[in-house]
Protein backbone atom coordinates (compact mmCIF):
# COMPACT_ATOMS: atom_id res chain seq x y z
CA UNK A 1 0.00 0.00 0.00
CA UNK A 2 1.81 3.57 -0.56
CA UNK A 3 -0.52 6.62 0.72
CA UNK A 4 -0.01 9.92 -1.43
CA UNK A 5 -0.90 13.66 0.09
CA UNK A 6 -2.60 16.06 -1.35
CA UNK A 7 -2.09 19.38 0.46
CA UNK A 8 -5.06 21.91 -0.74
CA UNK A 9 -3.97 26.05 0.65
CA UNK A 10 -6.34 28.85 -0.69
CA UNK A 11 -4.67 31.04 -3.27
CA UNK A 12 -2.01 33.51 -1.70
CA UNK A 13 -4.64 36.59 -3.10
CA UNK A 14 -7.53 34.99 -1.44
CA UNK A 15 -8.73 36.33 2.11
CA UNK A 16 -8.26 33.61 4.66
CA UNK A 17 -10.95 34.69 7.65
CA UNK A 18 -10.56 31.44 9.05
CA UNK A 19 -6.52 32.13 9.42
CA UNK A 20 -6.88 35.61 10.49
CA UNK A 21 -9.35 34.65 13.61
CA UNK A 22 -6.19 32.23 14.67
CA UNK A 23 -3.52 34.92 13.99
CA UNK A 24 -5.46 37.22 16.03
CA UNK A 25 -6.19 34.62 19.08
CA UNK A 26 -2.39 34.31 19.50
CA UNK A 27 -1.35 37.20 21.11
CA UNK A 28 -4.22 36.48 23.58
CA UNK A 29 -2.57 33.09 24.20
CA UNK A 30 1.31 35.08 24.68
CA UNK A 31 2.40 34.09 21.82
CA UNK A 32 3.94 36.84 19.94
CA UNK A 33 6.34 37.22 16.47
CA UNK A 34 3.42 35.62 14.11
CA UNK A 35 2.58 38.00 11.26
CA UNK A 36 -0.15 35.24 9.56
CA UNK A 37 -1.65 32.19 9.23
CA UNK A 38 -2.87 30.69 6.66
CA UNK A 39 -5.32 27.15 7.24
CA UNK A 40 -5.05 24.66 4.37
CA UNK A 41 -6.25 21.12 4.25
CA UNK A 42 -4.20 17.77 4.38
CA UNK A 43 -5.98 14.68 2.34
CA UNK A 44 -4.17 10.93 2.38
CA UNK A 45 -4.61 8.74 -0.56
CA UNK A 46 -4.16 5.12 0.13
CA UNK A 47 -3.17 3.38 -3.24
CA UNK A 48 -3.15 -1.00 -3.48
CA UNK A 49 0.21 -1.01 -4.87
CA UNK A 50 2.51 1.88 -6.06
CA UNK A 51 1.47 5.62 -5.59
CA UNK A 52 -0.36 6.63 -8.51
CA UNK A 53 0.59 10.54 -8.58
CA UNK A 54 -1.43 11.11 -11.51
CA UNK A 55 -4.72 9.65 -10.27
CA UNK A 56 -3.88 11.35 -7.03
CA UNK A 57 -3.68 14.90 -8.95
CA UNK A 58 -6.71 14.57 -11.20
CA UNK A 59 -8.65 13.45 -7.72
CA UNK A 60 -7.30 16.94 -6.22
CA UNK A 61 -8.03 18.82 -9.50
CA UNK A 62 -11.55 17.18 -10.35
CA UNK A 63 -12.55 16.66 -6.90
CA UNK A 64 -10.58 18.05 -3.94
CA UNK A 65 -9.57 21.51 -4.79
CA UNK A 66 -11.26 24.22 -6.07
CA UNK A 67 -9.22 25.49 -8.78
CA UNK A 68 -10.66 28.73 -8.55
CA UNK A 69 -9.44 30.02 -5.24
CA UNK A 70 -7.12 26.93 -4.46
CA UNK A 71 -3.47 25.27 -4.95
CA UNK A 72 -2.44 22.14 -4.22
CA UNK A 73 0.85 19.60 -3.95
CA UNK A 74 0.53 15.85 -4.12
CA UNK A 75 3.45 14.17 -3.32
CA UNK A 76 4.49 10.18 -1.95
CA UNK A 77 4.07 10.18 1.90
CA UNK A 78 7.30 9.76 3.62
CA UNK A 79 5.48 8.21 6.89
CA UNK A 80 4.94 11.79 8.66
CA UNK A 81 1.96 12.69 10.92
Amino acid sequence: MARVVVDVMLKPEILDPQGQAVANALPRLGVSGVESVRIGKRIEIDFAGDADLDRAREIADKLLANPVIEDFTVRVSDGDA
